[in-house]
């Protein structure tokens, strides 16, 4: 069994920032201690695709679960990270003028806004590529080093 350990993620805060926003299941048998719902998506957003599908389910079901009463911060959050065409032009119909600064940070907002379904399906497309391609450039380095400790552990003159 191979058990890899992260010091860090890409895109994601110190393990200090993300414990203080971690969320408690409390069990039958005790409580469990896990990522937030946001910090969660964003550590998934890497260049394996088994990781998108995820994404785009795990901010599905919270809308899903709390568009009839949403918080700030989950409509917030929703702007910025859904991923399904027909549920981010749903959102912007429903809240109105979307705020300035997240216009800016996520541009294809402004397909949402415009209904502009295929544009909008591109867009996210091409989101996910950039994640992807930053994904891959952000681990290039480390798994370079990773493999010449691996052969330098395996060489004859180590041995």
């Amino acid at each position: 069994m191979r058990i890899d350990v992260m010091t860090k993620l890409r895109g994601v805060d110190s393990f200090p920032k993300l414990w203080a926003r971690r969320t408690t299941l409390s069990m039958e048998d005790g409580t469990i201690e896990l990522m937030s719902l946001p910090d969660l998506v964003r550590a998934k957003k890497t260049q394996r695709d088994k990781d998108w599908p995820m994404v785009r389910r795990l901010v599905e079901v919270n809308y899903f679960e709390n568009r009839d009463h949403p918080s700030r911060e989950q409509i917030r959050f929703w702007f910025l990270e859904l991923r399904t065409t027909d549920l981010l032009i749903e959102l912007a119909q429903a809240q109105g003028p979307i705020p300035a600064h997240l216009r800016r940070r996520r541009p294809l907002l402004d397909l949402a806004i415009s209904a502009d379904k295929s544009s909008l399906t591109e867009a996210l497309l091409a989101e996910e590529q950039r994640e992807r391609e930053a994904d891959r450039q952000y681990w290039a380095p480390l798994k370079k080093e990773l493999e010449t400790l691996r052969h330098s552990r395996r060489s004859p003159a180590n041995r």
